[in-house]
This record gives C-alpha cells, structure tokens and sequence, in this order.
C-alpha cells in the first residue's frame, strides 16, 4: 500500500477519534455540571440524503431557544440524534453550560 495513503488514512482516522472524544467530554461536562432551562423547540432541519442506488432518506437537526441566567436569549441546535417525536413549538428541559451556551443537550 501506498505509503501517502497510509499517512492520509491514520490522520483521517485520529481526526475521528479526536471528534468523537471531545463530543463525549462535551456531553458529559453537560449532564453534570449544566444548568438546566426550558426550553422550546425553534425550527427543524430536514436533510435529504439519496444514495447510489436512488434510495432516499431523511435526517433532522432541531433548533431549541431558550434563556440564559443572564436573562438573554439563545438559540442552539440541540445534542444527541433520536428526537423525532418533537414538533416547533414543544416545550422541554435543556442542559447548557454558561461558558459554550450554544451546546445543550436534553435534560434528564
């Protein structure tokens, strides 16, 4: 194998990891030390995705605005995948960390 493409292969693959590892620290710092708010859900993004054999298919970002202990507005695009049951306008709870207000995650 090409030694080029060896190389190039190992710096995608540690980029990945590297990702991977921040977003879990990220998500972890939220659920335990983030302040909780209500939050609503703002706008969803559909995605669109076909494949190569014609097969379509749908992803979606959801959008939550909510208020921070400062009494200011926010709109972030809310962590962690599997939310499809949420509509524009529902209501929930949200973690966020004053620090990085633009990640949230669901509140347990």
């Amino acid at each position: 194998m090409d030694p080029i493409a060896v190389g190039i292969f190992a710096v995608f693959v540690v980029a990945i990891i590297v990702a991977v590892a921040f977003t879990m620290k990220r998500n972890s710092e939220l659920k335990n030390n983030g302040i909780e708010a209500d939050a609503v859900v703002s706008k969803i993004k559909e995605n669109e995705t076909t494949d190569s054999d014609g097969n379509t298919d749908f992803t979606y970002t959801f959008y939550v605005t909510y208020q921070l202990q400062d009494g200011t507005m926010a709109e972030a695009k809310l962590g962690k995948a599997g939310h499809h049951g949420l509509r524009v306008g529902d209501r929930l709870r949200i973690k966020y960390l004053p620090s990085k207000p633009k990640y949230v995650i669901l509140s347990e």
